[in-house]
């Protein structure tokens, strides 16, 4: 399952992102990962939730995103969600194109690996692509 948050910088994406996580981990049997530009949310997250400062990576391209995430799915079979803040600068991407693309990959990952993604992207829900409009959840 893909859960888009959407909505201008600014707006409360990444709160709404971290409480979700906070709260879905309480109730999980399995692991989260929340993926994000830096780790100043890093006491803000529940200790159980793995924050991982994508940039340490070195991550150049939506490819390597891509191989990325495969990887952190092929190590964690107790993994249940995938929160992705900021998605456009983890992802490397600049466009709604680019992500609708990246979306319908990420959206094969998780029916494969049976992982939910929830995605925060900072744009307006009107500016989405119909296929991307259909995965928003909340839209600020």
């Amino acid at each position: 399952m893909i859960e888009l948050v959407v909505g201008e910088k600014g707006k409360g994406k990444t709160k709404m992102l971290m409480a979700k996580a906070n709260n879905d981990i309480k109730i999980t049997g399995g692991n989260i990962v929340y993926l994000d530009i830096n780790n100043k949310h890093m006491y803000e997250l529940s200790n159980r939730v793995r924050l991982i400062n994508v940039p340490e990576y070195h991550i150049c391209s939506a490819d390597m995103f891509i191989g990325f995430i495969y990887g952190i799915a092929s190590q964690d079979h107790d993994l249940d969600c995938m929160f992705l803040d900021n998605f456009m600068s983890i992802s490397c991407i600049d466009s709604v194109e680019d992500a609708d693309r990246l979306i319908k990959e990420i959206s094969a990952i998780s029916e494969m690996f049976e992982i939910d993604f929830v995605i925060g992207i900072s744009i307006r829900k009107q500016e989405l692509t119909p296929y991307l409009q259909d995965l928003v959840a909340v839209a600020l």
